[in-house]
């Protein structure tokens, strides 16, 4: 290889937490030139998101010269999170989000954006569970991880922990507003058209829904009276 080339290189990762919050794991796998590394690892407290997070930071961290490095994930949370700029503009405002709200993994978004500044780094997003070989693999990694006996403590995790009551959570009345979970924005949705109960006054004409982690939020704005005795809408 000439000294002027760059390596290319292909980073799998996935995570998750039993339950979330709960013990935790993530997966990783890197390729280059059809040569592959598997890696997992295991925590005792933690969340999906740091979990998702941690996995492209520790591949990312794995790659010692400057590569062109793709990294494939199946979690919106950090695809978007970089590709739709979030993380940027979250640094840039101080990690501090409308309203006065606290970014959520700050500490893990921080070393995120550290370590793709050594590197030419795109995120591409992968539907999860839906035959993809290495990131089935990376699942499996993940529960290895999740499932092993030397688990390590997730400090960042601990440290929120011990100042939740300085991570307000927002308040969710419009779409676009960030899912209180995974800090996706909501979008609206239109309930289906269902019998209501005869002592029932109100319906809400629309719902704020989460497409990554699908909570649902029923907002004020959307609610509507009923007239007496209307038995469909």
């Amino acid at each position: 290889m000439k000294s002027t080339e760059i390596p290319e290189i292909e980073l799998f990762t996935d995570g998750g937490a039993e339950p979330n919050p709960g013990k935790g794991g993530f997966g990783v796998i890197l390729s280059y030139k059809g040569r592959k590394k598997e890696f997992f690892e295991g925590y005792e407290l933690t969340t999906n998101n740091r979990m998702e997070l941690m996995a492209v930071i520790f591949g990312l961290e794995r790659i010692k010269t400057k590569a062109k490095v793709t990294v494939f994930s199946d979690s919106k949370y950090v695809v978007d999170g970089i590709e739709e700029g979030w993380a940027v503009n979250w640094e840039r405002n101080n990690w501090i989000r409308k309203k006065g709200n606290l970014v959520l993994n700050k500490d893990l978004w921080e070393r995120l954006l550290n370590i793709i500044d050594k590197h030419e780094v795109t995120f591409n997003w992968l539907k999860g569970h839906a035959g993809h070989e290495e990131n089935e693999r990376c699942d499996v990694l993940a529960n290895q991880g999740i499932n092993s006996e030397h688990k390590i403590k997730d400090e960042g995790y601990l440290e929120y922990l011990d100042n939740v009551e300085y991570y307000q959570e927002q308040k969710i009345e419009k779409e676009g507003d960030l899912c209180r979970k995974c800090d996706i924005p909501t979008v609206r949705k239109s309930p289906k058209k269902r019998k209501v109960k005869p002592t029932q006054n109100y319906y809400y004409e629309y719902y704020l829904f989460c497409p990554n982690c699908k909570t649902m939020y029923m907002v004020e704005e959307a609610k509507r009276d009923l007239p007496q005795n209307n038995s469909m809408f």
